[in-house]
Order: C-alpha cells, then sequence, then structure tokens
C-alpha cells in the first residue's frame, strides 16, 4: 500500500496534475461505504466553510474596491487575494481527505521589488489568488444547493427504507391506522384519509426507500464532481 501510494506521489511530483487517489465503490456498495460518508461530510461540512470565504471575500473586496484611491484600499484587496489562498489551501486540504483528489497548490507570490509596496503589488497581480477569490463567490451558491440535495435524499432514503420497523407507531401511539399521506375534505364535508397500513403498501415504501438509499451516494458524487472541477481550475496550479 505504501508503496503504490510512493508511486503515485513520484508520479504526481512530475507533472504536477491533480490526481483521484482513490476510486469510488460500486452503486450497491456506496451507501454502506466510507467514500461515501466522507464524499457526504464533505457536502454537509462545505456550507459553513463557504459561508465564511463568501463573507469574507465578499466584505473585503467592497471595503477596498471602496477605499482604492487611499491608501488603505490597495493594502486590503491584497488581504483579499492573500486570504482568498489560505481558503483555497483549506478547500485543496478538504478535498484530499474527503473527495480523494490531490491538486497541487498554486507556486507562492513573489515580489518583484523589496519592500512593503512590492509585497502588495504581487498580491494585487497574483493571478492564483484572484482565481481564489472566484471560487469564494461562485461556489457559495452551489455549496447551500448540495447541503440541501444531499441532506434531503439521505434522510428521505431512509425514513422511507426503514418504515416497516417504525410503522407500529402510529396506531400504537397516534391513532392512525398508519402513516397519513394525506387527508382532505371534498365539496359534501366528506373526509378522504390515506394511510400506509398494508403489507404491500409497508413494502412499497420501503423499497422506494432503499432506491432513494442507492440513488443518494450517485447524486452526492455529482454535486462533488462540480466541486471537483472547481478545485482543479479555480485552485490548482
Amino acid at each position: 500500500m505504501s508503496s503504490s501510494l510512493s508511486a503515485q506521489r513520484s508520479e504526481y511530483d512530475r507533472d504536477g496534475a491533480a490526481r483521484r487517489t482513490e476510486e469510488p465503490p460500486y452503486v450497491w456498495r456506496a451507501p454502506f461505504s466510507s467514500y461515501f460518508y466522507r464524499e457526504l461530510g464533505f457536502t454537509l461540512t462545505g456550507l459553513p466553510v463557504a459561508l465564511a470565504g463568501f463573507s469574507f471575500a465578499v466584505i473585503l473586496f467592497s471595503f477596498g474596491l471602496g477605499t482604492v484611491l487611499t491608501v488603505i484600499g490597495m493594502p486590503v484587496l491584497a488581504a483579499l487575494t492573500g486570504g482568498a489562498r489560505g481558503f483555497g489551501r483549506l478547500e485543496r486540504a478538504r478535498a484530499l481527505s474527503m473527495l480523494a483528489l490531490d491538486v497541487p497548490g498554486p507556486k507562492p507570490v513573489r515580489a518583484s521589488r523589496p519592500g512593503n509596496w512590492g509585497a502588495i503589488t504581487a498580491r494585487l497581480t497574483d493571478a492564483a489568488g484572484w482565481k481564489a477569490v472566484l471560487h469564494q463567490v461562485v461556489m457559495f451558491p452551489w455549496a447551500i444547493f448540495s447541503f440541501a440535495m444531499s441532506l434531503t435524499f439521505l434522510l428521505v432514503g431512509w425514513v422511507l427504507a426503514l418504515y416497516p420497523l417504525y410503522h407500529w407507531v402510529y396506531p400504537t401511539y397516534v391513532g392512525w391506522r398508519g402513516f397519513k399521506v394525506f387527508d382532505y375534505y371534498d365539496g359534501r364535508g366528506v373526509e378522504h384519509v390515506y394511510y400506509v397500513e398494508g403489507p404491500l403498501q409497508i413494502a412499497g415504501v420501503s423499497l422506494l426507500g432503499f432506491v432513494f438509499v442507492l440513488l443518494t451516494p450517485q447524486l452526492v458524487r455529482g454535486l462533488t464532481n462540480v466541486n471537483r472541477l472547481a478545485v482543479r481550475g479555480l485552485l490548482g496550479r
């Protein structure tokens, strides 16, 4: 195992390309694999990280742009690109540990002139830093969408799949014959109620839940593939 990893590392060091360090499991194994739960963890923890990065980028960019004609604006914008590089480093680390994607970071910023002003101008002309700023802005809506979709599919799938285990709760404690799907009154004032109560209905709900369970890892992988593309394109070399 260690020799294969070292071989991957040596190949990675030669061409500096992003590499997948682990292959995803097959469809029927995916819902119970650590690979899936790491990807799920990426989408769920990505929202607070994206919120922090988006807030940082928008606040410093707005303040720096508003004061660009003063002595404050340039250092603020330089701090923006430097801080965005830090968020980019965090995102590459998350991609490596949770998405099995090893992306080389951009080259360090090198000032062409000595002194504070040389360091500031180097940050202001840092293309990698501005790409990292763009990543913090454009990926924030995607982080919200990924969080909502991942959590919804995960909960719906397992709640439906495990319905036979807790069906007894409704007639015992709630007074329903089963889970109440809907009830309404027609124009004559007659109530219509539909319960999930028969063996075939219960089995059908559970089967539908397991379909969601199998689809959830594929959904999460599709969502995180967008993150992989963004990390490669905006945060790598």
